[in-house]
């Protein structure tokens, strides 16, 4: 995943939107641009790298989707994707007007892979990330997949390589206006990716929280 064109820790917002984009933003309902412009204007601890990028245009009338990658140095420790949807006329499955869905993913120890309860475990940082900064949400559901890779012939010097994905959705509860919380939901979502990234908290917290590991080497991005 490329990096950002500017870290919103560091004071800079995300590019602005191209002129078609920009045209479809203004026709959207009020709520949908208030929701979106708190995702623009938040602010992430300095490890995160997020940009905008293509939203996709069947899962509900108006879309907005971000990508990121948690860095360390030259080192791609986690990335992943978070959509915002919005239906105007509400949808049955989510019990709401808006819908949060995500992917995450991260590359693991080969032990920490084989580890019985680690999809228990993920699915528990994501909510728990939510939980924490006292989100309410409803209809969560997802899948947590671990994948191992082994290598042959040319590629036989390489080590095997194990990887953790989340994938998730949920609805965020709505507040003045019909608007949810998007910025404290995108927090959460960092956090997450903060945690499987295997980062220290921001912040001093609960001592009892385990975090993935960082990878043996670094990746090129």
């Amino acid at each position: 995943m490329a990096a950002a064109q500017g870290r919103l820790s560091d004071g800079a917002g995300m590019d602005d939107p191209k002129e078609g984009e920009r045209d479809a933003m203004e026709a959207a309902p009020l709520p949908f641009r208030a929701a979106v412009d708190a995702l623009r204007a938040a602010r992430l601890r300095p490890q995160i790298e997020i940009d905008p990028t293509k939203a996709p245009r069947r899962l509900a009338p108006f879309a907005y989707a971000l990508e990121a990658t948690v860095v360390d140095g030259d080192e791609d420790l986690a990335d992943g994707r978070l959509i915002l949807l919005h239906d105007p006329a509400g949808h049955d499955a989510w019990q709401g007007s808006f819908r949060m869905v995500t992917l995450v993913r991260a590359e693991l120890e080969p032990e920490m892979a084989s580890d019985p309860l680690l999809p228990e475990v993920c699915w528990s940082w994501l909510t728990g990330a939510l939980k924490a900064r006292g989100l309410s949400y409803g209809e969560p559901s997802g899948t947590v997949t671990r994948a191992g890779s082994h290598y042959f012939g040319g590629l036989s010097e390489r080590p095997p390589a194990s990887q953790i994905e989340i994938r998730a959705s949920w609805t965020p509860r709505e507040g003045l206006g019909g608007v949810p919380d998007t910025a404290s939901h995108l927090a959460s979502w960092c956090d997450l990716l903060a945690q499987i990234a295997g980062l220290p908290p921001a912040a001093p917290g609960d001592a009892s929280v385990v975090t993935l590991p960082q990878r043996r080497g670094p990746q090129s991005r």
